[in-house]
């Protein structure tokens, strides 16, 4: 499967490749469900993300700031489903926690990249374990964070 090119979080999960629909979709309602309040789900990057928008946060992202602010996606790719997290990768504590839970709540061996959480088989993605994740990080944590980490 090629990358989606969605223009609508509708059109990306009309797209998403049948073997991979409902973990997708399930993963999606998962975060939908315990994502903290302030936060907007959009396409970005070409994936299904979960940024702070420009009204809350208007700088907006310091790479392109004609861009909100992201701070989670996710991705059906060819070969796994994505997570995308900037929080794990910006915070060595929250990293740290969701290693060691990891196993507790998954059979399968953890596949992660410095903010990329790949899971190969959809019928073991750890919704529980994604929505504890997902809460853990409210929109002012995440701003407050990022800027930190941008100011130095």
């Amino acid at each position: 499967m090629e990358k989606l090119k969605a223009l609508s979080v509708s059109s990306y999960l009309e797209n998403v490749e049948s073997s991979k629909k409902q973990a997708f979709q399930t993963l999606r309602e998962t975060i939908v469900q315990n994502i903290p309040e302030g936060f907007h789900e959009e396409i970005n990057y070409g994936m299904v993300g979960y940024v702070v928008p420009h009204s809350i946060y208007p700088a907006g992202y310091h790479c392109d700031t004609k861009l909100p602010l992201p701070f989670l996606a996710i991705a059906a790719q060819k070969n796994f489903i994505a997570l995308y997290h900037m929080g794990i990768y910006m915070n060595p504590d929250l990293l740290n926690w969701f290693v060691a839970e990891f196993p507790k709540h998954s059979k399968s061996k953890l596949d992660m990249g410095k903010s990329c959480i790949r899971f190969k088989k959809p019928a073991e993605i750890p919704f529980d374990l994604i929505g504890e994740l997902v809460k853990k990080m409210t929109l002012n944590d995440w701003i407050n964070l990022y800027e930190s980490k941008l100011k130095r």
